[in-house]
Protein backbone atom coordinates (compact mmCIF):
# COMPACT_ATOMS: atom_id res chain seq x y z
CA UNK A 1 0.00 0.00 0.00
CA UNK A 2 1.04 3.47 -0.75
CA UNK A 3 1.21 6.30 1.89
CA UNK A 4 3.15 9.04 -0.06
CA UNK A 5 2.75 10.63 -3.89
CA UNK A 6 5.93 9.28 -6.25
CA UNK A 7 4.88 11.35 -9.07
CA UNK A 8 6.89 14.86 -10.03
CA UNK A 9 5.54 17.98 -9.64
CA UNK A 10 4.99 18.36 -13.50
CA UNK A 11 3.54 15.33 -13.84
CA UNK A 12 0.88 16.35 -11.35
CA UNK A 13 0.11 19.31 -12.53
CA UNK A 14 -0.53 17.77 -15.68
CA UNK A 15 -2.86 15.33 -14.44
CA UNK A 16 -4.88 17.71 -12.58
CA UNK A 17 -5.54 20.12 -15.92
CA UNK A 18 -6.87 16.86 -17.63
CA UNK A 19 -9.45 16.25 -15.17
CA UNK A 20 -12.79 16.35 -16.78
CA UNK A 21 -14.51 16.84 -13.21
CA UNK A 22 -15.02 19.65 -11.35
CA UNK A 23 -13.38 20.14 -7.58
CA UNK A 24 -14.51 21.73 -4.30
CA UNK A 25 -11.83 23.70 -2.17
CA UNK A 26 -12.37 23.58 1.63
CA UNK A 27 -10.36 23.56 5.13
CA UNK A 28 -11.50 22.06 8.08
CA UNK A 29 -9.72 21.85 11.47
CA UNK A 30 -10.08 20.05 14.85
CA UNK A 31 -8.25 20.52 18.39
CA UNK A 32 -8.57 16.85 19.83
CA UNK A 33 -6.28 14.29 21.62
CA UNK A 34 -5.09 11.81 19.05
CA UNK A 35 -2.90 8.92 20.49
CA UNK A 36 -1.08 8.41 17.61
CA UNK A 37 -0.38 10.82 15.16
CA UNK A 38 0.97 8.67 12.45
CA UNK A 39 -1.49 5.99 12.16
CA UNK A 40 -4.06 8.47 12.19
CA UNK A 41 -2.54 10.17 9.45
CA UNK A 42 -1.68 6.94 7.51
CA UNK A 43 -5.45 6.09 8.15
CA UNK A 44 -5.73 9.33 6.17
CA UNK A 45 -3.80 9.46 3.34
CA UNK A 46 -5.19 6.01 2.80
CA UNK A 47 -8.89 6.92 2.82
CA UNK A 48 -8.51 10.32 1.31
CA UNK A 49 -6.02 9.28 -1.85
CA UNK A 50 -8.98 6.64 -2.66
CA UNK A 51 -11.44 9.31 -3.19
CA UNK A 52 -8.49 11.72 -5.23
CA UNK A 53 -9.04 14.45 -2.50
CA UNK A 54 -5.44 16.73 -2.96
CA UNK A 55 -4.42 19.35 -0.84
CA UNK A 56 -2.60 19.66 2.54
CA UNK A 57 -2.91 17.77 6.29
CA UNK A 58 -1.46 18.22 9.34
CA UNK A 59 -1.82 15.64 12.18
CA UNK A 60 -0.46 15.97 15.57
CA UNK A 61 -1.54 15.01 19.11
CA UNK A 62 -3.54 18.10 19.59
CA UNK A 63 -5.72 17.56 16.69
CA UNK A 64 -6.18 18.42 12.46
CA UNK A 65 -5.59 21.16 10.30
CA UNK A 66 -6.60 20.50 6.74
CA UNK A 67 -6.74 22.05 3.71
CA UNK A 68 -8.19 20.26 0.41
CA UNK A 69 -9.48 19.92 -2.84
CA UNK A 70 -12.53 17.51 -3.40
CA UNK A 71 -13.55 16.07 -6.93
CA UNK A 72 -17.27 16.92 -6.88
CA UNK A 73 -18.74 13.88 -7.68
CA UNK A 74 -16.63 12.39 -4.73
CA UNK A 75 -18.05 14.78 -2.01
CA UNK A 76 -20.75 12.92 -0.23
CA UNK A 77 -18.50 10.00 -0.04
CA UNK A 78 -15.77 12.47 1.64
CA UNK A 79 -18.34 14.06 3.77
CA UNK A 80 -19.16 10.26 5.50
CA UNK A 81 -15.63 9.26 5.57
CA UNK A 82 -14.78 12.09 7.71
CA UNK A 83 -18.46 11.44 9.78
CA UNK A 84 -17.50 7.91 9.91
CA UNK A 85 -14.52 8.67 11.66
CA UNK A 86 -15.05 9.85 15.63
CA UNK A 87 -12.26 12.43 16.00
CA UNK A 88 -13.81 14.03 13.30
CA UNK A 89 -17.28 13.46 13.16
CA UNK A 90 -19.38 16.92 11.94
CA UNK A 91 -16.31 19.09 11.78
CA UNK A 92 -17.52 21.65 10.03
CA UNK A 93 -15.94 22.59 6.62
CA UNK A 94 -15.01 26.03 5.29
CA UNK A 95 -15.57 26.29 1.71
CA UNK A 96 -13.70 28.41 -0.88
CA UNK A 97 -14.91 31.85 -1.82
CA UNK A 98 -13.80 31.65 -4.72
CA UNK A 99 -12.16 28.01 -6.63
CA UNK A 100 -10.69 27.06 -10.19
CA UNK A 101 -10.34 23.99 -8.92
CA UNK A 102 -7.17 24.54 -9.36
CA UNK A 103 -5.60 24.69 -5.74
CA UNK A 104 -4.16 21.72 -4.77
CA UNK A 105 -1.84 18.85 -7.30
CA UNK A 106 -1.17 16.39 -5.00
CA UNK A 107 -1.89 15.03 -1.35
CA UNK A 108 0.02 15.64 1.70
CA UNK A 109 -0.37 14.63 4.94
CA UNK A 110 2.50 15.04 7.05
CA UNK A 111 2.50 15.11 11.21
CA UNK A 112 3.86 17.80 13.06
CA UNK A 113 4.41 18.60 17.15
CA UNK A 114 1.26 21.45 16.31
CA UNK A 115 -1.05 21.80 14.16
CA UNK A 116 -0.59 25.49 14.19
CA UNK A 117 3.51 26.34 14.65
CA UNK A 118 2.65 29.15 17.48
CA UNK A 119 5.83 28.75 20.02
CA UNK A 120 3.47 28.46 22.29
CA UNK A 121 4.02 26.06 25.67
CA UNK A 122 -0.23 24.68 26.05
CA UNK A 123 0.94 23.77 29.77
CA UNK A 124 1.25 26.79 30.69
CA UNK A 125 -2.00 28.19 30.24
CA UNK A 126 -5.83 26.93 29.80
CA UNK A 127 -5.89 26.34 25.94
CA UNK A 128 -9.60 25.55 25.88
CA UNK A 129 -10.65 28.58 27.40
CA UNK A 130 -11.62 30.31 24.37
CA UNK A 131 -12.92 33.69 23.78
CA UNK A 132 -16.71 34.08 22.45
CA UNK A 133 -17.76 32.84 18.58
CA UNK A 134 -19.50 35.34 16.80
CA UNK A 135 -21.08 35.31 13.77
CA UNK A 136 -20.91 37.36 10.78
CA UNK A 137 -23.63 39.21 11.88
CA UNK A 138 -22.63 39.55 15.39
CA UNK A 139 -19.36 40.49 14.28
CA UNK A 140 -20.98 43.16 12.33
CA UNK A 141 -22.64 44.53 15.33
CA UNK A 142 -19.44 44.38 17.87
CA UNK A 143 -17.51 46.52 15.16
CA UNK A 144 -19.74 49.49 16.16
CA UNK A 145 -19.11 49.24 19.65
CA UNK A 146 -17.25 52.18 21.41
CA UNK A 147 -13.48 51.73 21.41
CA UNK A 148 -13.24 48.08 20.13
CA UNK A 149 -10.21 46.70 19.74
CA UNK A 150 -10.22 44.64 16.24
CA UNK A 151 -6.90 42.81 15.80
CA UNK A 152 -5.98 40.73 12.71
CA UNK A 153 -4.09 37.75 13.49
CA UNK A 154 -2.89 37.17 10.24
CA UNK A 155 0.77 37.48 9.12
CA UNK A 156 1.53 40.79 7.58
CA UNK A 157 1.36 39.73 3.80
CA UNK A 158 -1.86 38.14 4.08
CA UNK A 159 -3.45 42.02 5.91
CA UNK A 160 -1.74 43.63 3.03
CA UNK A 161 -3.95 42.74 0.44
CA UNK A 162 -7.34 42.21 2.52
CA UNK A 163 -8.47 43.05 6.22
CA UNK A 164 -11.26 44.23 8.56
CA UNK A 165 -11.80 47.97 8.32
CA UNK A 166 -9.62 50.10 11.47
CA UNK A 167 -7.91 46.42 12.09
CA UNK A 168 -4.38 46.62 14.08
CA UNK A 169 -2.44 44.06 11.65
CA UNK A 170 0.79 43.36 13.10
CA UNK A 171 3.59 43.31 10.93
CA UNK A 172 4.89 39.51 11.70
CA UNK A 173 6.49 37.08 9.20
CA UNK A 174 4.62 34.02 11.70
CA UNK A 175 1.90 33.53 13.59
CA UNK A 176 4.87 32.45 16.61
CA UNK A 177 6.35 36.30 15.78
CA UNK A 178 2.57 37.56 15.56
CA UNK A 179 1.60 36.47 18.89
CA UNK A 180 3.27 38.56 21.39
CA UNK A 181 3.27 41.44 18.99
CA UNK A 182 -0.66 41.87 18.74
CA UNK A 183 -0.30 41.18 22.96
CA UNK A 184 1.75 43.84 23.03
CA UNK A 185 -0.15 46.15 20.92
CA UNK A 186 -3.30 45.48 23.23
CA UNK A 187 -1.11 45.63 26.43
CA UNK A 188 -3.32 48.87 27.46
CA UNK A 189 -6.44 48.05 26.43
CA UNK A 190 -7.65 45.16 28.65
CA UNK A 191 -10.74 46.11 29.31
CA UNK A 192 -11.91 46.61 25.85
CA UNK A 193 -13.92 44.46 24.08
CA UNK A 194 -11.14 42.49 21.50
CA UNK A 195 -12.08 41.42 18.41
CA UNK A 196 -9.97 39.07 17.07
CA UNK A 197 -10.01 37.21 13.07
CA UNK A 198 -8.01 35.06 10.56
CA UNK A 199 -8.62 33.17 7.88
CA UNK A 200 -10.49 30.18 8.76
CA UNK A 201 -10.73 30.24 12.82
CA UNK A 202 -7.69 27.98 14.13
CA UNK A 203 -4.97 30.45 14.81
CA UNK A 204 -8.31 32.48 16.54
CA UNK A 205 -8.65 29.41 18.49
CA UNK A 206 -5.14 29.42 20.07
CA UNK A 207 -4.83 33.20 20.25
CA UNK A 208 -7.55 33.62 22.20
CA UNK A 209 -7.10 31.42 25.03
CA UNK A 210 -3.59 32.99 25.24
CA UNK A 211 -5.17 36.90 25.39
CA UNK A 212 -7.38 35.44 28.06
CA UNK A 213 -4.75 34.14 30.09
CA UNK A 214 -3.33 37.48 29.88
CA UNK A 215 -5.96 38.95 31.52
CA UNK A 216 -8.20 40.37 28.78
CA UNK A 217 -11.66 40.31 30.32
CA UNK A 218 -13.76 40.57 27.11
CA UNK A 219 -12.45 38.22 24.01
CA UNK A 220 -14.03 37.37 20.93
CA UNK A 221 -13.31 35.50 17.82
CA UNK A 222 -14.57 35.41 14.02
CA UNK A 223 -16.46 31.88 13.65
CA UNK A 224 -15.11 29.96 11.03
CA UNK A 225 -12.65 33.10 9.99
CA UNK A 226 -12.63 35.44 6.95
CA UNK A 227 -13.80 32.43 4.88
CA UNK A 228 -17.35 31.55 6.81
CA UNK A 229 -17.50 35.65 7.59
CA UNK A 230 -17.66 35.84 3.47
CA UNK A 231 -20.00 33.25 2.95
CA UNK A 232 -23.09 34.28 5.64
CA UNK A 233 -22.05 37.81 4.49
CA UNK A 234 -23.35 36.77 1.02
CA UNK A 235 -26.17 34.39 2.26
CA UNK A 236 -27.79 37.11 4.30
CA UNK A 237 -26.97 40.26 2.14
CA UNK A 238 -24.82 41.78 5.12
CA UNK A 239 -22.39 44.40 4.41
CA UNK A 240 -19.14 43.38 4.06
CA UNK A 241 -16.74 44.80 6.54
CA UNK A 242 -14.01 43.08 5.54
CA UNK A 243 -12.51 44.86 2.06
CA UNK A 244 -10.16 43.77 -0.29
CA UNK A 245 -8.57 39.97 -1.18
CA UNK A 246 -8.25 36.76 1.58
CA UNK A 247 -4.93 35.23 1.22
CA UNK A 248 -5.18 31.39 1.16
CA UNK A 249 -2.33 28.82 1.81
CA UNK A 250 -2.47 26.96 -1.41
CA UNK A 251 -1.91 27.71 -5.18
CA UNK A 252 -4.61 30.63 -5.59
CA UNK A 253 -2.82 32.40 -3.16
CA UNK A 254 -5.53 34.63 -2.55
CA UNK A 255 -9.55 34.76 -3.00
CA UNK A 256 -11.77 37.94 -3.48
CA UNK A 257 -14.17 38.87 -0.79
CA UNK A 258 -14.70 43.04 -1.98
CA UNK A 259 -13.80 44.52 -5.50
CA UNK A 260 -11.32 46.90 -3.64
CA UNK A 261 -7.93 47.08 -4.28
CA UNK A 262 -5.66 48.31 -0.96
CA UNK A 263 -2.38 47.23 -2.00
CA UNK A 264 0.58 48.10 -4.29
CA UNK A 265 2.76 46.10 -6.71
CA UNK A 266 6.05 45.83 -4.87
CA UNK A 267 7.88 46.47 -7.97
CA UNK A 268 6.13 49.73 -9.21
CA UNK A 269 4.20 50.98 -6.78
CA UNK A 270 0.29 50.83 -8.62
CA UNK A 271 -2.72 49.49 -7.09
CA UNK A 272 -2.30 46.03 -7.36
CA UNK A 273 -3.03 42.83 -4.84
CA UNK A 274 -2.10 39.72 -7.05
CA UNK A 275 0.70 37.75 -4.54
CA UNK A 276 3.07 35.64 -7.07
CA UNK A 277 6.04 33.57 -6.26
CA UNK A 278 8.95 34.74 -8.01
CA UNK A 279 9.65 32.48 -11.48
CA UNK A 280 13.00 31.65 -10.31
CA UNK A 281 12.54 28.49 -8.89
CA UNK A 282 15.70 29.24 -6.72
CA UNK A 283 14.38 32.05 -4.95
CA UNK A 284 10.55 31.95 -4.64
CA UNK A 285 9.91 34.97 -3.63
CA UNK A 286 6.43 35.73 -2.40
CA UNK A 287 5.17 39.68 -3.67
CA UNK A 288 2.26 41.86 -5.08
CA UNK A 289 2.97 42.34 -8.83
CA UNK A 290 0.83 43.97 -10.98
CA UNK A 291 0.31 42.57 -14.81
CA UNK A 292 2.79 45.10 -16.35
CA UNK A 293 5.29 44.64 -13.93
CA UNK A 294 5.21 40.76 -14.34
CA UNK A 295 4.95 41.41 -18.37
CA UNK A 296 8.03 43.34 -17.74
CA UNK A 297 9.61 41.29 -15.76
CA UNK A 298 8.70 37.98 -16.27
CA UNK A 299 7.39 36.99 -13.53
CA UNK A 300 10.74 37.63 -11.53
CA UNK A 301 11.07 39.53 -8.69
CA UNK A 302 14.38 41.03 -9.89
CA UNK A 303 16.79 41.13 -13.08
CA UNK A 304 19.06 38.93 -11.59
CA UNK A 305 15.97 36.49 -11.42
CA UNK A 306 15.32 36.85 -15.00
CA UNK A 307 19.12 35.99 -15.86
CA UNK A 308 18.91 33.01 -14.11
CA UNK A 309 15.55 31.87 -15.82
CA UNK A 310 16.90 32.77 -18.55
CA UNK A 311 19.85 29.85 -18.46
CA UNK A 312 19.38 26.27 -20.01
CA UNK A 313 17.60 23.93 -17.16
CA UNK A 314 20.34 22.34 -16.65
CA UNK A 315 22.33 25.35 -15.39
CA UNK A 316 19.44 26.45 -13.39
CA UNK A 317 19.38 23.03 -11.89
CA UNK A 318 22.78 23.48 -10.78
CA UNK A 319 22.59 27.21 -9.57
CA UNK A 320 19.86 25.53 -7.10
CA UNK A 321 22.12 23.49 -5.70
CA UNK A 322 21.71 24.20 -2.17
CA UNK A 323 19.15 27.00 -2.18
CA UNK A 324 15.74 26.68 -0.83
CA UNK A 325 13.56 24.13 -2.25
CA UNK A 326 10.78 25.60 -4.25
CA UNK A 327 7.70 25.83 -2.63
CA UNK A 328 9.94 27.23 0.61
CA UNK A 329 6.98 30.19 2.14
CA UNK A 330 9.80 31.56 4.63
CA UNK A 331 11.21 33.28 1.83
CA UNK A 332 8.80 36.21 2.06
CA UNK A 333 8.91 40.19 0.75
CA UNK A 334 8.25 42.01 3.74
CA UNK A 335 6.92 45.74 2.97
CA UNK A 336 9.02 47.50 6.03
CA UNK A 337 11.98 47.08 4.13
CA UNK A 338 11.09 48.57 1.18
CA UNK A 339 9.81 47.72 -2.74
CA UNK A 340 11.63 45.04 -4.67
CA UNK A 341 14.34 46.83 -7.18
CA UNK A 342 13.73 46.06 -10.81
CA UNK A 343 16.93 47.94 -11.80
Amino acid sequence: MELYNKKNRQELIDLLMQEPFKRITLSFYRYVRIGNPEIFRNELFTAFNHLKVLGRIYVAHEGVNAQLSVPEYNFEKFRAAIDDNWLLKDVPFKIAVEDDGKSFFKLIVKVRRKIVADGLNDDAFDVTNVGKHLSAEEFNEALKTPDALVIDMRNHYESEVGRFENALCPQADTFRELLPEALEMAKKHKEKKILLYCTGGIRCEKASAYFKHHGFKDVNQLYGGIIYYAHEVKEKKLDSKFIGKNFVFDERLGERITSDVIAHCHQCGHAADTHVNCANPECHLLFIQCPACAEKMNGCCSTHCMEIIALPEEEQRAHRKGHRKEGDRKNIFHPRKGKLSIA
